[in-house]
């Protein structure tokens, strides 16, 4: 059965990335200028709008719609402070910034509407992930979504205190956690598994990468401190 599905759940997510195309790129010193649309623009052949949400230190989790680009009075795009973000309108592009914490990309299966979630171990049991999925105004069973990169399940340690926390939110996240010599690991990927999953979004994609492990390749807080760069995670619709 599992070999009649997978056909089927490839070809949807190759759609998935041609409608609404998704990319990680580390960028060490991110300035939130007109040069990053140039730079996008030469990347990926668009002249698309981006838009860089940065997570908010508010309580709850606080999603925006993007409909074009906000600019400073001289001219300069702005960020907004913000825990996720969607549009619905082609060539304005929806970034979040990371260093070991979850990009969640979520897209509706007729390409219409895209949206991401910047979802560390804080934003997971604060809802960012519920937050972005209500504002599809659709089942789950009508959205895909990938898993971005982030520290893996090997490398991110916590203490007791965090899986207690995120078992008086849900039980089913004690399948997230493992213990091995005397020290607790969260796995991030299982733990937005099991959010999805109770959201009816069963087709995923993505959770097979370690921010912390692969240095040759991303950026990622715990490993290199407070002078560490950050990735920006891009999606739009072309």
């Amino acid at each position: 059965m599992k070999t009649s599905l997978m056909p089927k759940i490839n070809r949807l997510f190759i759609a998935f990335f041609v409608l609404c195309f998704s990319s990680s790129i580390c960028l060490a010193d991110l300035q939130l200028t007109a040069r990053s649309n140039r730079v996008a623009a030469d990347k990926f052949s668009t002249q698309s709008i981006w838009n860089i949400t940065i997570t908010s230190s508010l309580s709850q989790p606080e999603t925006i719609f993007l409909e074009g680009q906000i600019s400073d009075q001289d001219g300069r795009p702005v960020a907004r402070i913000s825990s996720t973000s969607f549009t619905i309108n082609p060539g304005v592009v929806c970034a979040v910034l990371t260093a070991d914490c979850l990009p969640v990309f979520v897209c509706k299966k007729d390409g219409s509407m895209v949206g991401i979630a910047h979802a560390g171990w804080k934003g997971l049991i604060s809802g960012v992930i519920e937050s972005l999925i209500e504002s599809f105004h659709c089942n789950g069973a009508d959205l895909v979504a990938h898993l971005g990169p982030a520290i893996s399940k090997n490398y991110f340690e916590v203490g007791i205190e965090i899986k207690d926390l995120y078992l008086s939110k849900n039980s089913n996240f004690s399948r997230s956690f493992s213990f091995y010599r005397d020290k607790h690991y969260l796995d991030l990927y299982d733990a937005a598994k099991v959010i999805l999953e109770s959201l009816n979004i069963t087709l995923t994609s993505g959770g097979d990468r370690c921010t912390f492990k692969e240095s040759d390749v991303f950026f990622s807080y715990r490993r290199d401190g407070v002078n560490s760069g950050r990735m920006a995670h891009l999606i739009w619709i072309k």
